[in-house]
């Protein structure tokens, strides 16, 4: 079925020892490895997010008991201690980078801890992850005007094709944030396909540029990350995330306003 709904966790650092800038989102190499191996034990199947957009966009099935592996940012950790676990079991997973972050020629020193280079970037690309775009420098789109947004989309687009030889075909909003704007923009930048946050499962309905993600996190155990993967309780186990989300929201599109209107935020 085309319509079926399908989590797509969302993971940042894999790290023992993270920065305690990353700590709350990062997860340890072995609890990743045992995520890993309970998808792999419930007979998922990880698709990449451009294989998942691909499928509803055409009306084609999807592999049974699809899931999605996601890392936003960009962490060293994704290639030391992710990429092994991800082959060993042949799964297919999605790396969102934020370039301005990553160590080379482009980077500003904003990374918030070690952070990938180009040449494991190719590595990761090499072994089947898909790499997608996360913003230049990881703002918040949504708090953005026009020309700074279009150029964190369009730089970032640019600096993936001239590294890996192909424009990157998906997007992950930097903190999940975006809006009717920001998705149009995504959109006009050429990629074809954005994921926010929302912490519930991606459906068809959603739209191509506003798939939801679950987030696992440091502290997601086994019996939590079970019940992701399998759909299982995930608004119940959500429903703080949501209910802080769309106040902020509210907050954000106030500030918004306001600085189109030239006066300073509260």
């Amino acid at each position: 079925m085309t319509d079926v709904p399908v989590p797509i966790l969302m993971y940042h650092a894999v790290a023992a020892d993270p920065s305690g800038a990353t700590r709350a989102l990062s997860v340890s190499p072995e609890a990743f490895a045992e995520q890993m191996a309970v998808v792999a034990d419930r007979g998922l199947t990880p698709v990449t997010t451009a294989e998942l957009a691909a499928c509803w966009r055409s009306g084609r099935a999807l592999p049974e008991r699809p899931v999605l592996v996601t890392f936003d940012d960009g962490y060293e950790g994704v290639h030391r201690h992710a990429l092994p676990v991800l082959a060993g079991h042949g799964f297919r997973a999605t790396l969102f980078v934020s370039t301005g972050w990553l160590r080379g020629p482009y980077d500003t020193g904003g990374g918030p801890d070690t952070m990938l280079d180009w040449d494991q970037v190719r590595e990761l690309a090499g072994a089947g992850v898909e790499i997608g775009g996360h913003s230049h420098s990881h703002p918040q789109l949504d708090q953005l005007d026009d020309r700074p947004l279009r150029s964190e989309l369009t730089l970032c687009r640019e600096i993936v094709s001239d590294q890996l030889g192909s424009a990157p075909a998906s997007f992950a909003y930097p903190y999940g944030y975006s809006s009717r704007r920001v998705r149009r923009a995504v959109r006009e930048t050429g990629y074809a396909q954005a994921l926010a946050v929302g912490n519930g499962l991606a459906r068809r309905a959603q739209g191509p540029y506003a798939l939801r993600r679950v987030t696992v996190r440091r502290s997601t155990d086994t019996a939590a990350f079970e019940r992701l993967v399998t759909g299982r309780a995930v608004a119940r186990a959500f429903a703080r995330d949501r209910a802080l989300t769309k106040g902020y929201a509210v907050v954000r599109r106030a500030r918004r306003v306001r600085a189109a209107a030239g006066r300073p935020p509260d």
